[in-house]
């Protein structure tokens, strides 16, 4: 067995795939990385990349809890983000972008953030058992996922892409324009909560991959990407989709080969396409800015 990627990636491909663990972390990161792609386009959308930081984040408190009553960490990872949807969710005018209320949900939001990190430490400290595992709670493993922990992301994840395919189109409509949505009678309310246990859904999975603090990675960074490549919904989902695989899958196989942990290969990865898109984005505009003929084209 090599320690290192080699010139030949077919046979590099092929050494991954020979081991269980790493077939099961690539299930794994599929399923978690078409979730958070779809969803995470319209958390950018929304403007909610803050509550779902702290979704992220409430994951960790939650696996420490289950851990320290010898449960499952699993069970504290779902329990405890979809509890903060919950709690979120609640707020005045959730998913309501824009609006006055926008400053005081976000102080709400920060210090359910807050209090949450601080049960978290304080369940860390009270365990008095082994605690390599914490890594692997905040950054991610790749050596850690198992047959139930595939199964049960893949059982959330079909969920969660279902139930949103069924709320995609009001889902973009208030996310657009609350308002007019609320004014033609759609419940935004009931939409942004729905919404909100959807994302608590996916960054509990995302978070088996990438851990707690790293999960942006996925949930965020491919749909920002997405978003300044094009500007049509369907087309951004599918690109946010197709970001966050590529980037998971070669972080995954990256980081077999490397004693660096998969949460900052996926990071990476997702932040330099990030920044390719963003450079992509700032080309076209300067070059639609300074060609007349390719501005009245585009508008066509």
């Amino acid at each position: 067995m090599r320690t290192g990627l080699s010139s030949n990636w077919i046979d590099d491909l092929q050494q991954v795939l020979s081991f269980h663990f790493m077939l099961n972390a690539l299930r794994a990161g599929s399923a978690v990385a078409v979730v958070a792609g779809a969803l995470g386009y319209f958390v950018v959308l929304r403007r909610q990349s803050f509550a779902a930081h702290t979704l992220a984040l409430i994951g960790f408190p939650g696996a420490a809890g289950a851990t320290l009553v010898g449960w499952n960490p699993l069970v504290g990872f779902f329990g405890f983000c979809i509890g903060g949807a919950l709690m979120i969710g609640a707020l005045p005018v959730s998913g309501q972008t824009g609006s006055s209320s926008d400053g005081e949900s976000s102080a709400v939001i920060g210090t359910v953030q807050a209090f949450a990190l601080a049960c978290g430490f304080l369940f860390v400290s009270l365990y008095k058992g082994f605690l390599s595992g914490l890594n692997s709670l905040l950054f991610g493993t790749i050596t850690g996922i198992t047959d139930e922990q595939v199964l049960s992301l893949f059982v959330a994840g079909a969920v969660c892409v279902i139930v949103l395919a069924a709320m995609a189109r009001p889902l973009l409509f208030t996310s657009i324009d609350p308002a007019a949505a609320a004014a033609m009678g759609v419940p935004v309310r009931l939409i942004s909560v729905g919404f909100l246990l959807l994302v608590g859904l996916a960054a509990a999975g995302t978070s088996q991959v990438t851990g707690s603090l790293l999960v942006f990675a996925l949930l965020i960074a491919p749909a920002a990407a997405a978003t300044k490549l094009t500007a049509r919904p369907f087309v951004g989902v599918l690109l946010s989709i197709g970001i966050a695989l590529g980037v998971t899958w070669a972080g995954e196989c990256i980081a077999f080969f490397s004693p660096y942990p998969i949460g900052f290969w996926v990071t990476t990865l997702a932040f330099t396409v990030f920044l390719l898109a963003n450079l992509y984005r700032g080309l076209a505009d300067r070059y639609g800015a300074h060609n007349p003929h390719h501005r009245n084209r585009t508008h066509v």
